[in-house]
């Protein structure tokens, strides 16, 4: 059965480089390019007009969180929309202001990574499914960002735990954890467990302890 390609709304105040991007999409085969903006009203209003399945915008059209503000307003608007927002920066405070209203259906990449169809198509299929995707030099500024604030719950788990989580933040659920560290389903959910006891999420249904150990480990607020 042939799947339908994914409607994606691009953003960039750059021509060039939307362009550019727009050819590599469409190009695979597997995206429609629906529509292609310069800035953020226009974005927004794209999305408004014509319900794409997901966006992929720039973080500065052209000012420093143009991008991000966007992503808000369109998740808030369109909770069925995933956002990509892309950037040149490894920069943990940007990653932690897309994420401040929660993790569903984000995704953070830079964009020297672009290049890789195979990773911007994964990411735009996790947003789509209402999961998260964050680039791994970004999970890795978010931990730097965190080990210098004040100790946390998190100093309680296990290197195992940590290595988990750090999947989880990256989008990752339990199959795709478990392949990637190359582990059982089962022992991965004994972690996933563990993790979400020992930083007081236990009682909480499962998809708020899942966002919210994220949060904790990226040092968003709320976490």
């Amino acid at each position: 059965m042939t799947t339908a390609p994914l409607r994606v709304v691009l953003a960039d105040d750059h021509y060039l480089l939307r362009e550019g991007l727009r050819a590599l999409l469409v190009d695979g085969g597997e995206v429609d390019v629906c529509a292609v903006v310069a800035t953020a009203p226009e974005l927004v209003d794209a999305v408004d007009r014509l319900r794409p399945d997901a966006v992929i915008t720039d973080i500065r059209m052209p000012h420093a969180t143009e991008g991000i503000e966007a992503a808000h307003l369109i998740r808030a608007r369109h909770p069925g929309v995933g956002v990509v927002v892309l950037s040149q920066h490894a920069d943990g405070s940007y990653a932690q202001a897309l994420l401040a209203n929660g993790t569903e259906g984000l995704a953070y990449l830079l964009k020297e990574r672009v290049g890789d169809v195979g990773e911007l198509m994964r990411a735009l299929r996790e947003v789509c499914a209402g999961r998260t995707a964050l680039d791994t030099r970004i999970v890795d500024a978010l931990i730097s960002r965190r080990r210098s604030t004040r100790p946390s719950g998190l100093d309680a788990l296990s290197e195992r735990e940590r290595q988990v989580l750090h999947e989880m933040a990256r989008g990752l659920a339990n199959g795709g954890i478990a392949r990637t560290l190359m582990l059982s389903e089962s022992a991965i959910e004994k972690h996933v467990s563990a993790i979400f006891a020992k930083l007081g999420h236990d009682e909480q249904p499962n998809t708020h302890r899942r966002v919210a150990a994220v949060l904790a480990y990226l040092g968003s607020p709320g976490g």
